[in-house]
C-alpha cells in the first residue's frame, strides 16, 4: 500500500496489476489528488474499515470502528477484473454499507463489454473507464467528489439541526415539570411584651383605704402629769 498526501480530495485506487496501479497513481498525483493504492478488493475493504462476514447468513459487511481509516476517502477507483474479489463485488459491498454507500465508485476495465458496463452503472458506479485511463478521464472525478461532499455536509447539517431540536424539546419538558414548593419560612419567636406602666390611681386608692388608727400616732405609753 502506498499513500501520497498533497490534496484535499483522497482517492483509493484498487488494481491487482502493479503497472496499472503505478499509472493510475501517477495520473491522480498529477491531478493533485491524495492517493492510496491497494492491490486487491479485500485490502480495500480493510482500509475502509469493513469486515467481511464469511458466514453464508450475512452478506452485508459490517464496519469496525477500531480498524477504520483515519483519512477520509472521497472516491474509489477500482479495476473490474481482479482475482478473488472483482471490482463489481467491491462496488456491491461498498453500496451495501450504510456508512460508505455515499462514496463515489469508478470502475476501470481493459475490456469494452456493454453488459458489464451497464451492470456496474446500475449497481451505483459513477463512471466506467476503459484502460489505459487517460488524464482527461480523471477530470470527470472532481464533480462526483464535490457532489458527494456537499451531500455529506447537508446530511451533517440536518443531523445537527435534529440534535438541536431534540435538545430544545428536552429542555422544554424539564421546564414544564412541576417544581417542588418552596420551604416554609422559619418561625421567629416574637419579642416579650413590654412591662405595664405603674398604676398611680391604684396606689392612691390603697393609701386612702388605710384606717385612721394606723395613720394616727399612738400615745398609750405617755403619762400625763397634772
Amino acid at each position: 500500500m502506498s499513500t501520497a498526501t498533497e490534496s484535499k480530495f483522497h482517492v483509493l485506487a484498487v488494481d491487482d496489476s502493479l503497472l496499472d496501479r503505478k499509472l493510475i497513481e501517477r495520473l491522480l498525483k498529477i491531478s493533485s489528488y491524495q492517493v492510496t493504492t491497494v492491490d486487491s478488493g479485500s485490502k480495500a475493504l480493510q482500509f475502509l474499515g469493513l469486515n467481511e462476514d464469511d458466514q453464508s447468513n450475512s452478506e452485508t459487511p459490517s464496519v469496525s470502528p477500531n480498524n477504520h481509516q483515519e483519512v477520509e476517502v472521497n472516491l474509489i477507483i477500482t479495476d473490474y477484473c481482479m482475482p478473488g474479489m472483482t471490482g463489481y463485488d467491491l462496488l456491491k459491498k461498498i453500496k451495501e454499507s450504510s456508512s460508505l454507500k455515499n462514496i463515489p465508485v469508478v470502475i476501470m476495465s481493459s475490456e469494452n463489454v456493454p453488459s458489464r458496463i451497464t451492470r456496474c452503472l446500475e449497481e451505483g458506479a459513477e463512471e466506467f473507464f476503459l484502460k489505459p485511463v487517460q488524464l482527461s478521464d480523471l477530470k470527470k472525478l472532481t464533480p462526483h467528489m464535490l457532489k458527494t461532499k456537499i451531500k455529506n455536509q447537508e446530511q451533517e447539517n440536518q443531523e445537527l439541526e435534529l440534535e438541536l431540536e431534540r435538545s430544545a424539546i428536552h429542555q422544554s419538558q424539564q421546564q414544564k415539570q412541576p417544581q417542588p414548593p418552596p420551604p416554609p419560612p422559619l418561625l421567629q419567636t416574637p419579642p416579650p411584651p413590654p412591662p405595664p406602666p405603674p398604676n398611680n390611681h391604684k396606689r392612691k386608692a390603697m393609701e386612702e383605704g388605710i384606717s385612721p388608727d394606723r395613720r394616727r400616732p399612738r400615745y398609750n405609753d405617755i403619762t400625763t402629769v397634772v
